[in-house]
C-alpha cells in the first residue's frame, strides 16, 4: 500500500490537478491507496497513529465544528478530506490547504471506519508551553497521572474548559489530548486549554506549590476529607489532582498532595468514571465556600472514586 503514516512526509502534500465534478478548489480521489491520503491512513490503529503523529507533529480533527475550532485556535491546516457528496458545503474550510474529496468506500478504506461526519482534516502541532507558562496562566488547574483512556483525556478536558479550570499539567505516561478520539469527545475544548507534560514526574509536581496552588488529590485514601469541606483558603487557587480509574493515584502522587480528599458516594457505588468524578470535583471546588460537613456522615459511603 502507497503512503501511509509510515511514509507521510511534513507539510503540505503538493497540489495536483483537478478530476471534473469537484468545484475548483478539490481534488477528487478513487483511489484508497494514493499516497496524498497518508496522514489519514488507518486512523483507528492506535499504536499505529500514536508512533506516527506526534513525531510527525500533526493531529486529526473530525467533523466540521472540531475542524473549525481547530481553525479558530490557531492551527495551521496541513490538508483535509471530505465525503465527495459534501464537497460543495465543506470545502471551503480547507483555506488554501489542500483539499480532497472522496466517496464512502475509499474514505472508509483509508481511515478504518465510515466518515460519517463528512470531514477530516490534518492539523500542524503547536509547540507546547512549559508548564511554568500553564501554572501562570489560571487561579484553577487540573492535573492527571496515567490517565490513558482518550475517551476520558477529551472529556476531561471539555469538564475543565466548561467548569473554569484554565489549563491541564499531565504526567509523560498520560495519553495524547490531541489523539483524534481525545478532540472529537472534547468538541475541540483541547484546542481552548493550555497543557503541557510534567516531567520528571512525581518530582515536577513541586513546581505547583511552588507556584502558590494547593496541590488536591482525589482518592479514598487515609486522611481523606469530603471533597464539600474544603476550605475556603484551599479552593482559592486549588490543583485537582486524578489518577487512572482502578490504580488511581500512586503513592508519589499522593505524597506530593497538600489535601487528599473524597466524593461520597450512596447505595453501595464504590467510584465515579473518572470523567464523571472530575465534573463533580471541578463543580464544587469553583464554588468559594465549603458546604456543610453533614455530608459524610448521611452518605452510605465515604469511599469515593477510584481515580
Amino acid at each position: 500500500m502507497k503512503g501511509g503514516p509510515g511514509t507521510a512526509s511534513p507539510g503540505h502534500p503538493p497540489r495536483v490537478g483537478h478530476n471534473r465534478g469537484v468545484s475548483d478548489e478539490v481534488t477528487a480521489i478513487d483511489d484508497p491507496d494514493d499516497e496524498r491520503l497518508g496522514d489519514y491512513r488507518a486512523l483507528t490503529d492506535l499504536a499505529l497513529r500514536t508512533r506516527f503523529e506526534q513525531p510527525h507533529g500533526l493531529f486529526i480533527a473530525e467533523g466540521h465544528q472540531v475542524v473549525t475550532r481547530a481553525l479558530r485556535a490557531g492551527y495551521r491546516m496541513r490538508s483535509m478530506l471530505i465525503d465527495a457528496k459534501r464537497a460543495d458545503q465543506l470545502a471551503h474550510l480547507a483555506d488554501g490547504a489542500p483539499c480532497y474529496a472522496a466517496g464512502p468506500e475509499v474514505l472508509e478504506a483509508v481511515t478504518g471506519f465510515h466518515v460519517h461526519r463528512g470531514a477530516l482534516a490534518s492539523f500542524h502541532r503547536k509547540p507546547l508551553p512549559a508548564p511554568a507558562e500553564v501554572l501562570a496562566a489560571s487561579n484553577r488547574l487540573m492535573v492527571l497521572e496515567g490517565i490513558n483512556n482518550h475517551t476520558n483525556i477529551g472529556a476531561i478536558f471539555r469538564v475543565a474548559a466548561g467548569l473554569g479550570f484554565g489549563g491541564v499539567l499531565l504526567s509523560p505516561d498520560s495519553a495524547d489530548p490531541l489523539y483524534r478520539r481525545s478532540v472529537r469527545v472534547s468538541m475541540g475544548e483541547v484546542f481552548a486549554l493550555p497543557y503541557a507534560y510534567l516531567d520528571p514526574w512525581p518530582d515536577g509536581l513541586k513546581q505547583i506549590g511552588d507556584a502558590g496552588y494547593t496541590l488536591i488529590g482525589l482518592s479514598p485514601s487515609s486522611g481523606a476529607i469530603d471533597i464539600g469541606e474544603v476550605a475556603a483558603a484551599e479552593r482559592a487557587r486549588p490543583a485537582l489532582m486524578f489518577g487512572a480509574e482502578g490504580p488511581g493515584l500512586t503513592p508519589a502522587a499522593l505524597a506530593a498532595c497538600d489535601r487528599t480528599v473524597v466524593i461520597p458516594m450512596h447505595a453501595g457505588v464504590d467510584s465515579l468514571n473518572v470523567a464523571a468524578a472530575t465534573a463533580v470535583a471541578c463543580w464544587e471546588l469553583a464554588q468559594p465556600a465549603p458546604r456543610h460537613s453533614a455530608t459524610v456522615e448521611n452518605s452510605d459511603s465515604h469511599g469515593g472514586p477510584h481515580v
